[in-house]
């Protein structure tokens, strides 16, 4: 009879690590580096933004939100232009858009690709089970939100119509 076995199967799962965000590599709006390790120990909210589209009005709702949950949420939009053509501003246009329209206070990112062969890495982590070790989904429009752990592991996504305010997001709060 071997011993060791068990003993090998406890240090493989030991050894065998949760897929997180932290190694992901984004610039904020303002081209300042995002180390998303600074978010351990909150959940994040991340959601691909446009200026231009029906569900504009969620950066409200985003806002209150990342108000009403600051000590344990971190919201981070993504501008993005690929659905309908909807984010076509450049990084300034984009954050004073934000910030004179809804107040935005949280966190945007560069404007980046969600899909497609220039996917940004947060979006391939996002979207990929076999990096995310949860699921595969694909973005379909703007102001789809996928909700992280305290760790860095995907939780669940929701499509544009679920409101950030919605219990579906905020049981995880």
């Amino acid at each position: 009879m071997n011993l060791d076995i068990p003993n090998k199967k406890r240090q493989l799962a030991k050894n065998k690590q949760t897929p997180n965000l932290y190694h992901i590599a984004m610039d904020a709006i303002d081209g300042t580096p995002i180390d998303f390790s600074l978010f351990k120990g909150k959940k994040i909210l991340v959601v691909n933004v446009a200026s231009k589209c029906g569900f504009t009005r969620q950066y409200k709702e985003l806002q209150k939100l990342s108000q009403q949950y600051i000590d344990s949420l971190v919201v981070i939009g993504v501008p993005c232009n690929q659905f309908g053509k909807q984010e076509p501003g450049n990084a300034d246009e984009i954050q004073s858009f934000c910030q004179t329209n809804y107040g935005v206070s949280f966190l945007i990112t560069q404007k980046v690709d969600v899909k497609g062969v220039n996917q940004h890495p947060l979006y391939t982590f996002l979207t990929c089970e076999s990096l995310n070790g949860k699921r595969d989904s694909s973005v379909k429009w703007n102001f789809q939100k996928y909700i992280v752990s305290e760790s860095g592991s995907l939780i669940n996504h929701y499509y544009s119509i679920t409101s950030p305010l919605s219990n579906k997001i905020t049981k995880h709060l």
